[in-house]
């Protein structure tokens, strides 16, 4: 036996006005004719009117003055039944209105559903051949309006007022407060969109994990400051990849060109932090070799390159006639732009983003700060009314320093020469360093690159260390002549000793070393500039009675190989040399024809006429001869 015999026949569902109003009035008639049948069966209970009484039958008569008075008591009952009936009736007529309203109801809600049905059946069918975006249906409204009652056969008062007026369907609310339904094909089509939605996305996050698993990682994000690191050492390159790393040996990674570096890797990141400045102009290239995801899978290399940019130099240039500027150009020289002026200005230093000015005034020297542009100066308090000088700059910890002399100062008052540190930010005094108690006045100083600390001789010898970030105290370090340099990331510093040997000393544990020799051997240098990669060795040669008979500057390489890069003769005299923050370029401040040169009246006297050349260290030409000194790769003014 097929089990669609087993389901339950579905009532049939009038689909047509027709249909429903059809039903209706069969459904009136019906209920008409079971009133009629109730109202018959009361008749047959009480007589017809035209019927005598029992009271009237023959030999039965009353007198003739009590007929009036009887008939009217015999016809009370009869009226009262009528009253009765009718009254029922009326009920029952209004029972029937609600009956077939409520039929009529159901027969449209029903009649509603099964049009929703079918129209969600004809848009499926249609869903094939319409464009994949449905356009939404006009709702359908059935409306119905009753039928005027039908009497019955012994209507009665209440009845026939009820037929006089026609039923009237109560008035639709406004448009407003009509709240409609969306079509069930709209909410099926919305289902069916999110559903589809979700399943592409699923698939393609599914995808996107399988390929990563089979790729292995990649690089998602790599952040550099490149301007910065051509500027000062610590700089970093961050390498992001797409998923977590297994552990990062230093050994995986390579920069090119060739630069020390330090790494730390941890998560998705591999960090790459370099010791020393980076040439300008230049790209550099890092890898990361046989990277492998934390949960395991193929091998990768991670590679990421940037190109630092050109670099540029701020120099000053004094004029007795006129007021003295401090330039900022590129190293053509042609792009020379003045950022400040003054009528005095002994000397300056610059960081990333300020430069510290020291002016002279009559009633001694000021202190200045501002950008790098020459805006928002400022003015820094000193320790009182005195001169300021050797002026240099620790960016790393934010402080200035400065040798310091009272205006005032005779053999037993005032201070000379005394060592001041001080924050560039101007929120606090003026410190000046000490010795066993003492305020130290100082021969010879220098800030340690890319920390706090500083490095000075005072007057009796006495070579000290001091971390202006800790409260470790002065550290001694033996007896010096003087401080030659201290090279960038090498904790290192270049000292002569007071027997004339010259030493590489290790500023953390106090080690020392000679310093080599170089290859050819161009005898004693009167200064040496440490740099990354080698050292810039001024050599003053002289004839057998001692007067000098020429200069040179002499860059000699960590394996002692020596090329000359700048030789003036015996009417010229070389200033100062120093390199470029990487290394990639040499300043040195030259004064030609030095007999007819004279010198300024400045705190720092200096020949009038002073010239910086720019030299390429890597082939050892001249790039351009600019007029002016104090070039803001120098750590300290040149030395008179």
């Amino acid at each position: 036996m097929s089990t669609d015999d087993e389901r339950p026949e579905v009532p049939a569902v009038p689909r047509t006005r027709a249909e429903m109003r059809a039903a209706r009035e069969a459904a009136e008639a019906a209920e008409a004719e079971r009133i009629d049948r109730a109202v018959a069966s009361a008749d047959h209970v009480a007589p017809p009117a035209d019927q005598p009484a029992p009271a009237d039958r023959p030999g039965d008569q009353p007198p003739a003055d009590a007929d009036e008075s009887a008939l009217r008591e015999a016809a009370a009952p009869d009226a009262a039944a009528r009253e009765a009936a009718a009254r029922e009736a009326a009920a029952r007529e209004a029972a029937v209105r609600e009956a077939g309203d409520r039929e009529v109801a159901e027969q449209e809600a029903a009649a509603r559903k099964m049009a929703a049905f079918e129209a969600a059946a004809r848009e499926d069918a249609e869903a094939t051949a319409l464009p994949p975006v449905p356009l939404a249906t006009d709702p359908v409204f059935v409306g119905a309006a009753p039928e005027p009652v039908v009497e019955t056969s012994a209507p009665s008062a209440v009845a026939q007022e009820a037929t006089a007026e026609p039923y009237v369907p109560p008035a639709p609310r406004a448009t407003a407060e009509r709240r409609v339904p969306p079509p069930p094909g709209s909410r099926r089509r919305f289902v069916l969109t999110v559903a589809a939605v979700l399943g592409v996305l699923v698939v393609v996050g599914t995808g996107l994990g399988i390929a990563s698993l089979l790729q292995g990682p990649r690089i998602s994000d790599v952040q550099v400051d490149a301007a910065q690191a051509i500027e000062s050492s610590g700089s970093r390159v961050i390498l992001t990849a797409n998923q977590a790393l297994a552990d990062i040996d230093p050994a995986q990674v390579s920069v090119e060109p060739e630069v020390p570096f330090t790494v730390d890797a941890s998560g998705r990141g591999v960090g790459v932090r370099f010791t020393v400045p980076l040439d300008d102009s230049t790209e550099y290239t890092v890898r990361v070799s046989d990277v492998v995801g934390a949960g395991g899978g193929p091998t990768t290399t991670l590679t990421a390159s940037f190109t630092t940019p050109p670099s540029n130099i701020f120099l000053l240039r004094r004029d007795v006639a006129g007021k003295d500027k401090i330039f900022l150009t590129d190293l053509s020289g042609e792009k020379a732009v003045p950022v400040f002026e003054h009528d005095k200005i002994n000397d300056f230093r610059a960081t990333s983003t300020q430069l510290v000015v020291s002016v002279e005034e009559d009633d001694g020297s000021r202190l200045l700060v501002m950008d790098r542009d020459g805006k928002n100066p400022r003015e820094l308090k000193l320790p009182g009314e005195g001169y300021v000088g050797a002026i240099q700059v620790s960016e790393r910890g934010g402080l200035v320093g400065y040798s310091y002399s009272d205006k005032e100062l005779s053999d037993t008052e005032g201070r000379a020469s005394v060592l001041v540190t001080q924050s560039l930010s101007g929120d606090d005094d003026p410190q000046i360093i000490e010795v066993a108690g003492t305020e130290a006045s100082v021969f010879v100083w220098q800030f340690v690159p890319d920390s706090a600390a500083v490095l000075f001789i005072d007057f009796d010898g006495a070579l000290s260390l001091v971390d202006r970030s800790t409260d470790a105290g002065v550290q001694s370090l033996g007896l010096a002549a003087t401080i030659q340099g201290i090279s960038r990331g090498t904790y290192t510093a270049i000292v002569e000793r007071l027997d004339g040997a010259v030493v590489e000393l290790n500023l953390a544990d106090g080690t020392e070393q000679p310093l080599a020799a170089s290859d050819p051997d161009y005898g004693t240098a009167s200064s040496i500039t440490p740099y990354p990669g080698g050292t810039l060795r001024h050599v003053v040669a002289r004839d057998d009675e001692g007067l000098p008979i020429g200069q040179v500057v002499v860059r000699v390489d960590d394996d002692g190989a020596a090329t000359p890069l700048v030789e003036v003769g015996s009417t010229d005299s070389i200033l100062q040399a120093c390199a470029s923050p990487s290394g990639q370029y040499a300043a040195v401040v030259v004064a030609p024809d030095l007999a007819n040169n004279a010198y300024d009246g400045m705190l720092l006297p200096l020949p009038e006429n002073v010239e910086t050349h720019l030299i390429d260290m890597a082939s050892g030409k001249e790039i351009v001869a600019l007029t002016g000194f104090d070039a803001s790769w120098c750590q300290t003014a040149p030395r008179f």
